[in-house]
């Protein structure tokens, strides 16, 4: 599966040259367009470590994410705040690392004028949360206003949290954990230990076709999560 890493400050695409210069990590639309259409396998991961930047950047970021015919999993392996938390609800599947975070707020911008500057910079604040908002009830299926709560708040997410209120759909490595512990070590349970204690002290050694029927009983208590016999 390709990668693509969004990572460092969302920027405008006319910022990319100018970051690039002075060697700072960032990402623009242009640099997401671009490797979207150099990837030929139908299957990305969209690596995320960002703490935002732009909102109209981020939205176009995500919107060639969500318009793309790949399937696409966004991968929270560091941080995905404010703009980049926007970006990773694109995703088919979205995932965090269990070390990383997510944060969602509000919208800020820094304006000079008068009184009229003022409101016409609030209305592009309220409409900056409002589709936001959209992005993130889309994929949770959470109310506006419990959105707009959380952003009020700034809130800030564990992997747990994430999941919870369905921001993400999965936590990485945690399949790969249950795996490891339900390996069959081959041990029998305890009431079976047990059980069969009871009869070797009872010197009730069971038959072939005894065995046979325990043996079988074993398994199909294995399969069904089942320790009783």
């Amino acid at each position: 599966m390709t990668k693509i890493k969004i990572s460092g400050v969302i920027i405008p695409n006319d910022y990319q040259d100018v970051y690039d210069w002075i060697g700072w990590d960032a990402t623009s639309p242009k640099k997401v367009e671009q490797a979207l259409a150099d990837i030929e396998d139908d299957k990305v991961t969209v690596e995320i470590n960002s703490g935002g930047g732009s909102v109209f950047a981020g939205s176009e970021i995500y919107t060639l994410l969500k318009s793309s015919e790949k399937h696409i999993t966004a991968d929270i392996v560091g941080v995905a705040a404010s703009a980049a938390s926007i970006i990773a609800m694109a995703g088919d599947v979205v995932r965090m690392s269990p070390t990383a975070q997510m944060m969602i707020h509000n919208a800020t911008i820094a304006a000079e004028g008068d009184y009229r500057d003022m409101e016409s910079a609030t209305r592009l604040l309220k409409n900056a949360n409002q589709t936001a908002v959209n992005a993130y009830r889309m994929k949770s299926g959470m109310s506006e206003e419990e959105l707009f709560d959380l952003m009020d708040r700034e809130t800030w997410f564990t992997p747990q949290q994430a999941l919870k209120v369905k921001l993400i759909d999965e936590i990485m490595f945690e399949e790969e954990l249950l795996i490891s512990a339900n390996i069959d070590s081959g041990l029998l349970p305890m009431e079976v230990v047990n059980k069969i204690k009871t009869k070797l002290i009872n010197k009730e050694k069971p038959t072939n076709e005894q065995s046979d029927f325990l043996f079988a009983k074993l398994q199909l208590l294995k399969l069904k999560g089942d320790v009783k016999i």
